[in-house]
């Protein structure tokens, strides 16, 4: 190769640059008509939609969970109680705490308990699922369909005895809550115990009615689970108390008929005492029994005020709800926006091309 021969330089100076950015500006500039056309008629349709979209409205609930877990002198009571191997329940454990609590709120289950509950709309008794489907158009869309036509949600209908189709609608209610993000369930701060949900949708009423339904099914399975092992062994203890006290009555009566046929008897006669004796010891042996059973009902009945956790809700959604409306002025710049950002898009993209295409 000559040494004079000039070496190609790939690189693009700032003066040359510049040179370009004048060049397609003026292109750019010469397509004004173009560019102003495809902005207006964004414009246009951004104002169409900000009619067409329906607001957005939002109902919020916030509770705090009080869950006792230190009890003090109670807390040395069924220690002790323990140590005499006395079962009083207690360590209802924390399987709902924390963000396991908030997961339970979006969970399949309680949502569609809470979908099922019943609300009254223009008189009429129907459940939140049924709301939800009139509200999305859904019944218009089955009328051809004589399967999806005639199915109904009742309110509080047996989730069990749900067909398959309509296991897959409420699937689908649930899937369009939870990935739409109109349910929204989080913790304020990891250090406080308070939680708030909350629930949009393009119904006012549909967004209060099923966020106060959540909420008390959700309060209702926390209270149940985290006190039923309390519950089950207070209402054993309940049981054998009855048992004893009806079997003490019964020997107390049968010494009493014990004694009146022995009244005036030969002293003697030891053996026809026999069955007086035999009562009074079932009588001493029941009444030490049924002692026992009553301090353990009562510690049982301490342990679940312990373990029933108190839900306190703090606000409650009222009506009118927040309301999240596309408004016109948004609408007009966002269209305008895009217009012109997908105009100037399509005409660069088409010199491009035209370039190369000559070049070739």
């Amino acid at each position: 190769m000559d040494a004079n021969t000039p070496v190609k330089n790939n690189e693009i100076s700032l003066k040359e640059l510049i040179e370009k950015i004048k060049i397609w500006g003026l292109y750019l500039f010469s397509q004004w008509k173009v560019v102003f056309l495809v902005s207006f008629l964004g414009a246009v349709l951004g104002l169409t939609y900000s009619f067409i979209k329906k607001p957005i409205y939002t109902a919020t609930l916030s509770f705090a969970i009080e869950d006792e877990k230190s009890g003090g002198g109670l807390g040395g009571a069924l220690g002790l109680a323990s140590s005499l191997g006395i079962d009083v329940g207690g360590g209802g454990g924390s399987i709902f705490s924390g963000p396991n609590l908030t997961e339970l709120f979006k969970s399949r289950l309680m949502v569609e308990k809470a979908l099922l509950s019943p609300v009254n709309v223009d008189g009429k008794v129907i459940s939140l699922a049924e709301m939800y489907i009139i509200n999305n158009g859904w019944r218009e869309r089955w009328s051809e369909n004589s399967k999806l036509r005639e199915m109904k949600f009742l309110p509080d209908a047996d989730r069990k005895n749900f067909t398959r189709s309509q296991d897959s609608i409420m699937g689908k209610i649930y899937d369009d809550l939870l990935k739409s993000g109109s349910l929204v369930v989080a913790q304020k701060d990891k250090k406080m115990a308070i939680i708030n949900i909350d629930v949009s949708s393009i119904d006012e009423s549909f967004a209060k009615y099923f966020c106060e339904s959540l909420a008390k099914k959700v309060g209702k399975f926390y209270v149940e689970t985290k006190s039923k092992k309390a519950r089950i062994n207070m209402n054993i203890l309940e049981h054998q108390t009855d048992s004893i006290r009806k079997e003490l009555n019964n020997a107390i009566t049968g010494v009493a008929v014990a004694n009146d046929n022995t009244f005036n008897l030969n002293p003697a006669l030891l053996v026809r005492r026999t069955p007086s004796a035999r009562r009074q010891v079932d009588v001493q042996a029941n009444t030490a029994i049924l002692t026992e059973l009553v301090k353990q009902t009562e510690l049982a009945k301490v342990s679940l005020r312990k373990e029933t956790p108190l839900i306190q809700v703090i606000d409650l959604p009222i009506l009118p709800l927040k309301k999240e409306k596309f408004g016109k002025t948004n609408g007009v710049i966002l269209g305008g926006f895009i217009g012109a950002f997908l105009s100037i898009f399509i005409l660069i993209f088409r010199k491009v091309l035209k370039s190369i295409l000559e070049v070739k």
